[in-house]
């Protein structure tokens, strides 16, 4: 490389360039580490290659031919050895390994412990649908957990006020990525669990890599996530690899502005609604008065309806033929009980001993003291005997001589 002075400088270009011929010098390399971010663009691979053990990382680039020798599919978390060349991007000033191959060394340990954890808290029933619990329709405050003027922040309360201008918020602060960002989360959320006034909890984060993402599956956070009695939603804004916190939270959305639209009903759709319900209302009621005025017609027509009096007429005759016959036959039945009386009466008499005297007979009693009683034959009576006679219009009274 030349020499330079203050009067004589180098330009960028000149040493972005110089850097990449002694860059380009160097040979490629086995690398193992862990891929903290693979994405395809173009059909070419973009990732980040974290040491296993010293907090370092680089850049890498698989370009598509490459990528589609390899008869390994690749995803963030994966532990990997790749044999790759470092390169200098001259316009951008930025250092990468082009990768030549690509291998797997085993799941990363990162992800290993993540998903040890995941499936420790499914079996214990953290994530079972049967604890979700209902949003509200309308929340009386919204609790929001974010990064301090973040755009996801921005994003939540942007989307809901639009949706609803009277929404409110209580906003708690927190670290969403770094050592300390578990802990300043779980405060938050707890201090919003608490508050009364609160309906529904909303963690926010704009996405972000993999490493960027683990405070959100720190087991401790999962576990008060899954204690609190508020409503939890986690709008992480990330879809691959989901946080564990995705899991165990009532609602997970997709990005904060999902959460959003999730939590926060639209004004102008509810308004519609009310008026398409209200129309629908005033279509049923009134189909429902035009189908009862028609019956109420039907039954106006008819001819006692329309014509009363005539069945007093109808009836009135019949009433004056059934009190005719009825009369008839309670004379039938009166001549009939008489005949049978008088028959009665007679054969009565027949048997009566007033019947007998008629005929000339007579009764005679002994009323004095020594034997009353009826006299039928003359031993039954003395010298001196008081006896009294029947006959047939009164008594007389006698003593035997």
């Amino acid at each position: 490389m030349n020499q330079s002075s203050p009067e004589q400088p180098f330009q960028v270009s000149y040493i972005s360039q110089a850097i990449h011929d002694w860059v380009s010098r160097l040979g490629s390399a086995w690398v193992e580490g862990e891929l903290t971010s693979y994405d395809i663009r173009g059909g070419h691979a973009y990732a980040k290659i974290r040491d296993l053990e010293q907090d370092a990382s680089l850049s890498i680039v698989m370009w598509r031919s490459v990528r589609e020798r390899l008869t390994e599919e690749f995803r963030k978390g994966d532990r990997v050895i790749i044999n790759a060349k470092p390169d200098v991007w001259v316009k951008g000033g930025s250092l990468s390994l082009q990768v030549y191959d690509m291998r797997h060394v085993g799941l990363g340990t990162l992800l290993e412990q993540l998903e040890r954890l995941r499936r420790k808290l499914a079996d214990e029933g953290l994530f079972d649908a049967s604890r979700k619990r209902r949003l509200p329709f309308l929340p009386n405050k919204i609790g929001l957990v974010t990064g301090r003027d973040s755009d996801a922040e921005k994003d939540v309360r942007r989307n809901s006020e639009l949706r609803w201008p009277a929404v409110q918020f209580r906003t708690e602060y927190a670290r969403v990525q770094g050592d300390n960002a578990a802990a300043e989360v779980l405060a938050a959320m707890q201090r919003l669990d608490a508050d009364p006034e609160v309906d529904v909890i909303i963690i926010a984060r704009g996405g972000g890599d993999f490493l960027h993402l683990l405070p959100f599956s720190d087991e401790t956070l999962v576990r008060a996530a899954a204690a609190i009695t508020t409503p939890l939603v986690s709008a992480i804004g990330h879809e691959a690899d989901r946080p564990i916190l995705d899991e165990v939270a009532d609602l997970r959305a997709s990005t904060p502005t999902d959460a959003a639209k999730r939590v926060v009903p639209d004004v102008a759709e509810q308004l519609d609604l009310v008026t398409q319900l209200r129309a629908r209302i005033r279509r049923h009621v009134t189909e429902l008065v035009r189908v009862e005025s028609r019956r109420f017609e039907d039954l106006r027509s008819r001819p006692a309806l329309a014509n009363p009096s005539w069945i007093i007429d109808q009836r009135g005759d019949e009433v004056g033929r059934l009190a005719t016959r009825g009369s008839e036959l309670m004379d039938w039945h009166l001549r009939r009980a008489s005949d049978e009386v008088s028959g009665l009466g007679h054969r009565l008499a027949a048997l009566s001993p007033l019947g007998t005297l008629q005929r000339g007979y007579a009764i005679v009693e002994r009323v004095d003291g020594a034997a009353p009683g009826l006299v039928t034959t003359t031993s039954g009576v003395e010298a001196g005997a008081k006896l009294n006679i029947r006959v047939t219009d009164g008594r007389i009274e006698a003593t035997v001589e």
